[in-house]
């Protein structure tokens, strides 16, 4: 559980170098184990999406969805890994600023992510997911949109 300072910037400071460590962490004990880095990268929409053949799409909504749902992602990312942490400092800043303004109240707009069989994978919003799982959040506001397994022939 995270402590909190009570100086915001601080804590933002906190909580990224924290969930840096634990993906570095989660690299050497892959790499330790032997596990390929394939392993370690965000879910791809397309590899999931392909194998249901031919589907259809709805939008539900804005709905609050559970963080452990979120599996993967829309487009291939380098700055996270599966469980969303950071993979770099490159993104140290950008990470920071918006972890700033949600501890500051500021209104963060909700994620957009496609279900698929009950599982989220991120549209728009890596970086506000990020610090919901860093920050041992159960919950997150999504625009959602459903993929649908159509059967062949119909």
């Amino acid at each position: 559980m995270t402590m909190d300072t009570g100086f915001p910037l601080a804590d933002v400071e906190n909580d990224f170098l924290r969930a840096r460590r634990h993906q570095t962490a989660a690299r050497l004990a892959n790499w330790i184990q032997h596990r390929p880095e394939s392993a370690n990268r965000l879910l791809l929409l397309a590899e999931v999406a392909g194998m249901l053949g031919t589907h259809s799409e709805r939008s539900l909504g804005l709905q609050t969805i559970p963080l452990a749902t979120i599996v993967g992602t829309l487009d291939p990312r380098d700055d996270f890994d599966q469980r969303f942490r950071p993979t770099s400092n490159r993104i140290r800043s950008r990470w920071e600023q918006l972890a700033l303004a949600k501890r500051r109240g500021a209104a963060i707009p909700p994620i957009r992510v496609y279900r698929v069989n009950g599982q989220h994978f991120v549209e728009d919003g890596h970086h506000r997911v990020s610090i919901a799982a860093a920050t041992h959040q159960d919950t997150i506001d999504a625009y959602v949109t459903e993929i649908v397994g159509v059967p062949a022939g119909y």
